[in-house]
């Protein structure tokens, strides 16, 4: 064995041992397992905005023709409300699976109902591709039916993701952790356009048509070609989930569930042991005392008086955050074309169409969406997530505000700046609260409640990104100026409305989690800790995001 692990101090040895451990291979390994997941994620529910309009113009031909005014009509799209549930449908299934996903974790372990979220989510990724029909409307009724149960298993790797990673960690270097797990998302982004590049252009070459026309003469003869395109690009979704998943059954228990929530300090002690390389005491005694100083639920007044504003701190703000960032990602769509990244779909095929739209996501999201996860990872155990969630949340409702305001003059005159606004609100999405709001309730609360509380605050997020999707999309469809602007003014203003309410959270940089979230002090009544106040008392309560900065530079 490299050591010992100490023993007598306030927190268990075998948390001790983990918040003080060198980095080493079994974190990165965890990273890469978790991450896969975030990929997969990512890419399934990125990938419908570029096959979304290949569905209307596929299955809806005659959506947009007008026989009175030839020279008004569009090419085929999907009707608002189904675009919306083609698109939308995921987010439900993703909410439901976080709230279920979050509470089994809590209460069966998160490494038992680990597994099962990859499974789900690689057999609804085929079963997406696979829907059938004889009529549109039957196609789209099984792709939105298999969109629902893959969203769930989606949700269900968000609060098991996290708590895993966070509770695998050290403290000096959890927050980078976790946001490279999260930053996973970003790859999947790409991925997703970069996919539907390379598949839509294939077939494309392959299937040439001059253009679009009224009369559809023109297409028909692509069409048959472009119904394989949508298929194979959203099941090409379930291989990456299917990759880990070996290796996810692989990984231990979390030390901190098996000691603090099975109440098993040995084997705790005999997992982390062989992952850690050193002797860890099991203190069996101490962990009955630790067990029983936290043992209150989440539906307590204990709960609300030490973690209520906490728990809506990250709610309101991942709900704000989502409403903006699922926004720009499910809607960009329908904001290229004005910044002159797409053709005008009249003077276009389907599948050129549909390359030029993953072209521009693949490119807003390398240029702007990716940088911002990995500047994140860099900076968050130096600046801290508050500091970056502020700062996020303000320089986005900036941006946004400008575009909105002179939306007409940047479509018109000036579409680099209008792009370089775009791809920068992006950067400050994952350079701020799209991280932030993932990492912070991983850290917040008990390990008793943990998955949950990530769970709660996930599905609030989900409940904006659905906001987006049936709300914000509503108006971006529309295409004209009017309303794009207004999509984006009120995009602003949440934004501006989550940088205020970003002052409910605390900061948890540098602290292991029993420290934040208390649970040291409930054990250990007499023992003092880093980072908490002067005067804490015995009834130690975690600290405010102020009162930690204060002390972090005293």
């Amino acid at each position: 064995m490299a050591g010992a692990a100490p023993a007598g101090g306030a927190n268990l040895a075998v948390l001790d041992a983990l918040d003080t451990a060198r980095t080493q291979m079994y974190h990165m390994k965890a990273i890469v397992i978790a991450g896969m997941g975030f990929f997969t994620d990512a890419y399934d529910l990125f990938c419908i905005s570029t096959v979304s309009k290949l569905l209307g113009r596929l299955y809806f031909p005659n959506q947009n023709i007008d026989h009175d005014h030839p020279s008004k009509s569009k090419p085929g799209a999907l009707p608002v409300n189904m675009n919306n549930m083609v698109v939308g449908v995921a987010l439900v299934g993703t909410l439901l699976g976080q709230l279920v996903f979050g509470y089994f974790g809590d209460k069966l372990g998160r490494k038992r109902v680990y597994g099962i979220t990859l499974i789900l989510m690689a057999a609804c990724a085929i079963g997406s591709g696979l829907s059938f029909g004889y009529k549109p409307n039957a196609v789209i009724g099984t792709l939105c039916f298999f969109r629902f149960w893959l969203g769930f298993g989606i949700g269900g790797d968000y609060p098991l993701s996290a708590t895993i990673m966070s509770e695998y960690a050290n403290k000096k270097t959890r927050g980078a952790f976790i946001a490279a797990v999260f930053a996973m998302q970003g790859v999947g982004i790409i991925f997703a356009g970069l996919v539907s590049m390379i598949i839509s252009s294939i077939f494309r070459n392959y299937n040439y048509t001059p253009g679009w026309s009224a009369d559809n003469t023109c297409e028909s003869a692509q069409m048959p070609a472009a119904d394989y395109v949508w298929r194979i690009v959203l099941m090409i979704g379930a291989f990456p989930a299917l990759a880990t998943f070996y290796w996810r059954m692989k990984m231990p228990e979390t030390a901190r569930y098996t000691a603090l929530i099975e109440g098993n300090a040995k084997q705790a002690a005999s997992d982390m042991t062989k992952v850690l390389e050193i002797e860890i005491q099991a203190e069996q005694e101490k962990l009955a005392k630790y067990k029983a100083a936290n043992d209150y639920p989440l539906l307590s007044w204990e709960f609300a008086r030490r973690h209520g504003m906490h728990l809506v701190g990250t709610t309101t703000t991942w709900f704000l955050l989502d409403i903006a960032f699922y926004s720009q990602n499910l809607t960009q769509k329908d904001i290229f074309p004005a910044m002159n990244l797409t053709d005008d779909a009249k003077t276009i095929n389907a599948l050129t169409e549909m390359f030029q739209i993953s072209k521009a996501m693949f490119l807003v999201a390398l240029l702007g969406t990716f940088p911002g996860y990995w500047v994140t990872v860099a900076l968050i155990d130096k600046m801290g997530r508050y500091l970056i969630q502020l700062i996020g949340f303000f320089m986005m409702s900036v941006f946004m505000l400008l575009m909105g305001i002179f939306y007409e003059n940047l479509k018109d005159h000036n579409h680099v700046l209008f792009a370089f606004l775009y791809a920068l609100t992006f950067f400050f999405a994952n350079f701020g609260p799209n991280s932030t709001t993932f990492v912070l309730p991983a850290e917040l609360f008990p390990t008793r409640i943990r998955s949950t509380c990530h769970a709660i605050s996930a599905a609030s997020g989900k409940a904006g990104a659905i906001i987006a999707a049936f709300g914000v999309q509503s108006l971006t469809l529309k295409g004209d100026t009017k309303h794009n602007r207004q999509a984006l003014i009120i995009l602003s203003v949440t934004n501006m409305l989550g940088f205020f309410f970003t002052f409910l959270v605390p900061e948890t940089m540098g602290r292991s989690l029993e420290e934040i979230s208390g649970e040291d002090g409930n054990a250990n009544a007499d023992a003092g800790g880093a980072g908490h106040p002067a005067g804490a008392g015995d009834d130690k309560l975690p600290v405010s995001s102020t009162e930690w900065q204060s002390s972090m530079h005293a």
